[in-house]
């Protein structure tokens, strides 16, 4: 049975899965700001308030969320947050963002609230340009595991020995080459010497 704790705790972890508070993500679908405060979720007599479908729907098309992504979050679970590291998708070719092993490191990451990930060294990229169009767009945020093993077409973060971070689908990779085809048309594909790569992230979601 669906409960209304439920509910408003899948929309408070839809919201802070985009980094944003339930009256931001409210704003964000073009709904009042005070839609999801929680002085709308029940009456002063202890009534019970439901959001709308509409509300609903309007969110989940302001986040690029799927009816099943929504549903995942009615789970048990969703309530539970934790801080990811964030930083732009061209800062992450610099130095000192990661350790040897390919986890974050530092202190030039900023923070997002996340529904919690089974990867403890889980992290999040920002995009930027057109490189990546039409898949991921220019602002959008990538959640990336490093824990988790690429597999043939997966979508993958991948940081080159000469400081270069781009965002591929995993094509092939054996234990001499890495081949990659690019998200968007007008770059060309990409193959590399497996000894070229500092590491191969598989990215598990993104802000659309």
């Amino acid at each position: 049975m669906l409960t209304h704790k439920q509910i408003w705790t899948a929309i408070d972890a839809l919201a802070a899965r985009n980094g944003l508070s339930p009256s931001g993500l409210a704003k964000l679908a073009g709904l009042d700001p005070t839609t999801f405060n929680k002085s709308k979720r029940g009456t002063a007599n202890g009534k019970l308030r439901w959001p709308s479908t509409e509300s609903v729907s309007k969110i989940l098309a302001a986040t690029g969320a799927s009816l099943d992504d929504f549903v995942a979050l009615i789970g048990n679970h969703a309530s539970r947050t934790r801080m990811v590291p964030l930083i732009g998708m061209a800062q992450a070719g610099s130095r000192g963002y990661f350790d040897d092993a390919g986890f974050p490191a530092g202190n030039g990451w900023e923070e997002i609230a996340f529904p919690e990930l089974a990867d403890e060294h889980a992290y999040a990229l920002e995009i930027t340009g057109d490189s990546m169009l039409p898949v991921y767009r220019d602002g959008d945020r990538i959640v990336v595991s490093p824990s988790t093993s690429p597999r043939r077409g997966d979508r993958v973060v991948v940081k080159t020995q000469g400081g270069e971070v781009m965002a591929k689908l995993l094509h092939r990779m054996t234990a001499q080459r890495l081949e990659l085809k690019s998200l968007n048309p007008d770059y060309e594909d990409r193959t590399f010497a497996l000894s070229d790569i500092v590491f191969v992230h598989r990215i598990i979601w993104a802000s659309q």
